[in-house]
């Protein structure tokens, strides 16, 4: 496993291929603004000060010229990739892709990162790079849950201790050869995962949990977006 210190690359996967239905408008999500600042712009910022050394951005088909003009000032060096149908499809994707990019065909570290969670702290990210590069292949940030929370069975419901519970964000990090399995194996197995956590526990992988933030909001509806430029506008002041 290489040291984050050392000259070997880590990639940061950003995935901004959805539509952003719940949030509204006819822009792809990953390109409306905070601040007026794209959230893949901000992302791809976030990650590349956290230790990402290039960024592969997988998109909507179609959409590549807008993507491009939204980094054309990137940190690090940026690939485009057309995404899946899936989340889990469009990550896939971008590991093909990322055999094929010179400089990167023995990256061992990677990161996934939802270009949603654009407010993500420079600090998450470093834990995420300093876990793996420490030898963990497959780490995810969490903080804990908040709000009480009930599930439901047959005569109601009951309430669940919310201590145990954490709430899992991006970016999470992995060795790439351990996530390029789990990925294969999942498709194989025709199963739906959530996250890339969810896909290396199926492979039989144990994951690390790391401190997260809660400035890391993912922006699904309005209202998210309303919270972001209020974070933001509190930072940039």
């Amino acid at each position: 496993m290489p040291d984050n210190n050392s000259s070997e690359p880590v990639v940061a996967m950003v995935v901004a291929a959805g539509s952003g239905v719940r949030l509204g408008g006819e822009t792809p999500k990953a390109l409306r603004t905070v601040a007026g600042v794209p959230l893949v712009t901000r992302s791809v910022r976030q990650l590349a000060a956290g230790g990402c050394t290039h960024a592969i951005v997988v998109i909507a088909p179609r959409t590549e010229e807008a993507f491009r003009a939204a980094l054309a000032d990137a940190p690090v060096p940026v690939t485009f990739v057309e995404g899946g149908h899936r989340r889990q499809d469009s990550v896939l994707n971008g590991l093909v892709a990322l055999a094929e990019v010179e400089g990167l065909e023995h990256a061992q570290i990677v990161l996934v990162h939802d270009a949603a969670r654009a407010l993500v702290p420079v600090e998450v990210v470093a834990r995420v790079v300093d876990a793996v590069a420490a030898g963990a292949v497959a780490v995810t940030p969490v903080v804990p849950v908040v709000d009480t929370i009930r599930q439901r069975n047959e005569v109601g419901s009951a309430a669940i201790d919310r201590s145990l519970l954490r709430a899992v964000q991006t970016p999470q990090g992995f060795d790439r050869e351990t996530l390029i399995e789990a990925h294969r194996l999942v498709a194989d197995h025709q199963l739906d995962v959530t996250d890339d956590i969810a896909a290396c526990e199926f492979a039989g992988e144990v994951a690390t949990l790391v401190e997260g933030d809660v400035s890391a909001l993912k922006i699904t509806t309005p209202l998210d977006l309303v919270v972001a430029e209020a974070l933001v506008s509190g930072v940039e002041a």
